[in-house]
């Protein structure tokens, strides 16, 4: 499956609005540029005002006309932050999507008690991979928010991504919760939490999904792996959800399919009220697109 394939699906899903925390980023509004062409969504640009428009003015021109595009000014980065967060309590919009902003003051705002997006749940970043090779999506969380998660907080970050998952497509995702071994050993956390949730999912506390580990990586991703090792398993070899135990697994395996095999992902914050652009300054405006695509096909459902 290829990411281009969210941007079909978010077309067909009627038009949108993302509210964008201060939008005066160069990648921002090329992937601002580029959903208006592919008539994507609408925006609400939250920042300053006089920056943005230069910045629309020297690089994104057709930006400068259009009626889907919609700038407010904010006089601070905490204003704008809590503008979008905001504009999308009041149902003005469907998206939060981060700009040229700290990570911290959006999620300040998406978590204030009194105007942010809370639930209640787990918030976790679900990634999205295209990668070279491969027939199918690979899913990877949690790798930027959430530390050190304990079972019940695993549990959660599966069920957001399985709702990111159906929102694109995947109606049974197979989840294979991560861990150095494939055997259960006390020693190690991450195959006990790995085999409660296993049972969990048995158990109907985790629905809409199919849960089996612990798995080590070859083995959730390769079949010819699983065959080798006698792991028999309706997850082995055909995972589309890899659950991290924790942070810098995440972190490192987000890196290293971007940077190894040439990978193209589309991410979001999932857990709240609505979905979360959070990409870094690093990512380029591809992949800004994509995950623009994937928020609003999550918002969708």
């Amino acid at each position: 499956m290829k990411l281009d394939s969210l941007i079909s699906m978010a077309s067909q899903d009627g038009r949108k609005t993302v509210a964008v925390a201060a939008a005066e980023d160069s990648e921002v509004l090329e992937a601002v540029a580029r959903a208006v062409e592919l008539k994507l969504a609408d925006f609400l640009l939250y920042g300053n005002e006089e920056e943005i428009k230069k910045m629309i003015a020297a690089k994104h021109p057709s930006l400068g006309g259009s009626k889907g595009v919609k700038i407010i000014s904010a006089p601070n980065n905490y204003a704008a932050a809590e503008m979008a967060v905001k504009a999308v309590k009041n149902n003005d919009a469907n998206v939060v999507m981060k700009g040229n902003i700290p990570t911290a003051v959006i999620l300040k705002a998406v978590l204030n008690k009194e105007y942010g997006l809370r639930t209640g749940a787990v918030l976790s970043h679900v990634a999205v991979f295209e990668v070279p090779g491969y027939d199918r999506f690979t899913i990877v969380t949690d790798a930027a928010m959430n530390i050190s998660p304990d079972v019940e907080q695993k549990a959660q970050i599966i069920k957001n991504a399985v709702k990111v998952a159906h929102s694109i497509g995947i109606e049974m995702p197979k989840v294979a919760p991560l861990a150095a071994v494939e055997v259960i050993n006390p020693a190690m956390q991450a195959t006990v939490d790995a085999a409660s949730l296993t049972m969990m999912n048995k158990r109907g506390q985790i629905q809409g999904c199919i849960v089996d580990g612990p798995l080590a990586l070859d083995n959730a991703v390769s079949q010819i792996a699983a065959e080798h090792k006698g792991i028999k398993s309706e997850v082995a070899g055909k995972a589309d959800i890899l659950l991290v135990p924790a942070i810098e697994v995440g972190n490192v395996l987000y890196k290293s399919l971007i940077y190894f095999a040439n990978a193209k992902v589309g991410a979001v914050i999932a857990g709240a009220k609505a979905p979360i652009v959070l990409t870094s300054r690093a990512d380029t405006a591809e992949s800004k697109l994509y995950s623009l695509a994937l928020a609003l096909c999550s918002a969708s459902k």
